[in-house]
This record gives structure tokens, C-alpha cells and sequence, in this order.
């Protein structure tokens, strides 16, 4: 059986890299000023529990505010395979599923070779960079469309359209109204048109605040959630001109999609959105399979001043995404140099014109 050594692959995990698995478990982690903050997907479903699962870069350990305790990555892996995955994880699988996902595989210890067919799947598991990922899909649970006829598209969302946001792609995209939570709904699908989830967008600042301004929506007892670095959202819509232009543009939250499609067009579209401010390998792998040669990262401006702390945190973390993802694709970054944008806006928010200039001066990696 293949073992691996713990706490040298602990070792050897980057913080990046427990946001990037934060961000596929459906932990809609944020950096802080002591390391990560997530939902507590240690005990809840993702979008259901409350932002109390802290991650402590000086221990690289978790704790949860709601009796949880401290844990490590590993413990919250074999949590989450139990919740989401209905799968019972040792130790051992922990440790492994991880280890193979970011290459640590130098760190293994090689025993009964029949045991490895078990492992066929983890081998191809979201690794890029001359690594086996090609040819590896996920095919995400499919839920009943019906459930889309619940929702209201009868009330105007008018916050969306007074930030430029056309009705024609309101429509385009299925974007309703849940009343009785006040949420703005947005249906994700994956590139075959299949819906494999549905997300809420609050309009209430204090629960923005609080649980976030994005969250799965639950109807009628019922969570539609999905693994997020499991699929782009919009690339259903903007594969074939992607394929065509060879060109992606990644933004992080799904409303700048649909500013993009109002500034350009529907039938211009090269939008996609990683939700969150990570790319997960497999999203990277998506784009890939519509043979895009450069992705552009569109991310928000998590920044107030240049060399702040927050700047520094926002460069490292780009500069890592280049570094894992760039023997398989030009990557370019927007970067607002003049602060042409407010702080946490994104790329597009703030008009067309703005966009194209930053868009214009984009560095290439």
C-alpha cells in the first residue's frame, strides 16, 4: 500500500494551497491577517454553516469556533469527504488524496502494488503542468431543472441594472429572485448545459457581511450547492469563442460575466468566473479542453494602497498561480497600477472604457 509521511507533506503545503482546497470544498475562504477564514465545512454543508473555521498560518492548523476544535488539513479532508462526499476517509487517504493532488509524491512509501488500482483515480486528479491531468472529468451531480420555475423573473433586478447589467442577459442567463431570502439567483451550469447548482446573491449588506455575498441557495429544504473549483462558471456560453480567440477572461464572482456580456455582447463573449479568488487546477484544465492559449486573470482589486500588506499578499498569490500554471498556458494579469478602480471592485466594474484601459495594459507572465 502506498503511505505517505504527514507531516513532511504538511511541511510542504504552501498556504495557497489550503485556500485552493478551502475553495473546491465550498469553504468560500477570504485571507486574513492571521491566515484564513472559511465556513465551517468541518460539520455543515458548503453554504450552510457560519464563518467561524479559522486557519492559523504560524500552527498550519484549524480551529473551529463552533466545537470543532483544532484540526489539521488532513482531519478536515476526511470531515469533508464524510459530509459531502459520503465517503470514509482514514488518516492514510487523507494524507494521499493530498499529497498527489499538489505532485508531493516524492514523499511516499511505495508497499503492495495491487492496492494502487484504488488510487488510479487520485493519480490524474487535478495536477497540471506536464502532469497527467489530461483526459481526467468530473462529471458534477445534475439537478432538476423544474426547480428554476420556483424562482421569480418577474421583479426587476434593479441594483444589476443600474450597474449596466442588461435585461436581454438577465434573461440569457436565467438570473431570477428568491423572496424569502432576498436573493438575487444565478444557475450555474457546467459546458454540456447540464445544472449542477444554484447560488444565491444577497442584496443585504449585513448579511453580506457576515456569511458572504454569495452562498448556495436552498429551496424547499433543498441546498443546491456545488464543488466550485470543479467548474467555471459561463463557460457553457463562452466555449466556442473562447475556442475561437483562444482567449479566456477569468473574473472571480459570476455578476462580472454578465457585465462583460452587456459592454460586448453575448455573441463576443470570452468571459469565465472561478468564484472565489483562486483557479483551481481542474478549472485551468476546462479552459484547456476549448484549446485557450492565455487565460487573463480579471481579479478584484484586494488591495488599498501599493506595498500595503494586502498588495503584497495579492501579488504572491498571483505570482503563484503563474508559477504552477505556466508551462500550460500563457497567463496575464489585470493590474489597476493607477487605482483606476475602488478597493475589492472588480476589473469591470466601474465602465467599459475603464475596462478596455486596463484590459490594454494587462502584464503578461
Amino acid at each position: 500500500m502506498v503511505t505517505y509521511n504527514k507531516h513532511e507533506v504538511r511541511e510542504k503545503l504552501t498556504i495557497n494551497d489550503i485556500y485552493e482546497l478551502l475553495t473546491e470544498w465550498g469553504g468560500e475562504p477570504e485571507w486574513t491577517s492571521f491566515g484564513i477564514l472559511s465556513t465551517t465545512i468541518c460539520h455543515n454543508m458548503p453554504g450552510q454553516g457560519s464563518r467561524k473555521l479559522y486557519y492559523y498560518n504560524n500552527t498550519d492548523l484549524f480551529q473551529c469556533y463552533t466545537g470543532c476544535g483544532y484540526f489539521d488539513v488532513f482531519d478536515l479532508l476526511v470531515k469533508v469527504a464524510r459530509i459531502q462526499w459520503q465517503k470514509e476517509y482514514d488518516l492514510n487517504d487523507a494524507v494521499r488524496y493530498i499529497a498527489i493532488k499538489f505532485g508531493l509524491a516524492g514523499y511516499a512509501e511505495l508497499g503492495d502494488q495491487d492496492s494502487l488500482i484504488d488510487w488510479k483515480t487520485f493519480d490524474a486528479y487535478d495536477r497540471i503542468g506536464g502532469l497527467e491531468i489530461k483526459d481526467y472529468h468530473v462529471e458534477l451531480k445534475e439537478y432538476d431543472m423544474n426547480i428554476l420555475k420556483n424562482l421569480n423573473y418577474k421583479v426587476r433586478i434593479k441594483p444589476w441594472l443600474d450597474e449596466d447589467i442588461s435585461q436581454e442577459v438577465l434573461e440569457h442567463a436565467v438570473i431570477g429572485y428568491f423572496p424569502p431570502t432576498g436573493q438575487i439567483t444565478i444557475p450555474h451550469f457546467d459546458p454540456n448545459n447540464r445544472f449542477v447548482g444554484l447560488r444565491g446573491r444577497t442584496l443585504v449588506k449585513e448579511e453580506a457581511e457576515r456569511f458572504g455575498k454569495y452562498r448556495p441557495l436552498i429551496v424547499g429544504w433543498r441546498q443546491y450547492n456545488h464543488p466550485l473549483g470543479m467548474n467555471l462558471y459561463n463557460l457553457n456560453n463562452s466555449k466556442d469563442n473562447i475556442k475561437q480567440f483562444g482567449m479566456a477572461i477569468c473574473f472571480e464572482a459570476e455578476k462580472s460575466c454578465l457585465k462583460y456580456q452587456s459592454y460586448f455582447g453575448i455573441d463576443n463573449d470570452i468571459s469565465v468566473a472561478c468564484c472565489g479568488s483562486n483557479i483551481s487546477a481542474y478549472q485551468i484544465q476546462q479552459l484547456l479542453d476549448y484549446d485557450c492559449k492565455e487565460i487573463v486573470i480579471a481579479f478584484d482589486r484586494q488591495w488599498q494602497e501599493k506595498n500595503d500588506d494586502e498588495y503584497k499578499h495579492w501579488i504572491k498569490n498571483l505570482e503563484k498561480l503563474n508559477d504552477r500554471y505556466k508551462n500550460d498556458i500563457n497567463v496575464s494579469i489585470i493590474y489597476d497600477r493607477n487605482m483606476l478602480t475602488g478597493y475589492k471592485d472588480s476589473p469591470i466594474d466601474c465602465s467599459k472604457e475603464i475596462f478596455l484601459q486596463l484590459f490594454k495594459e494587462r502584464v503578461r507572465l
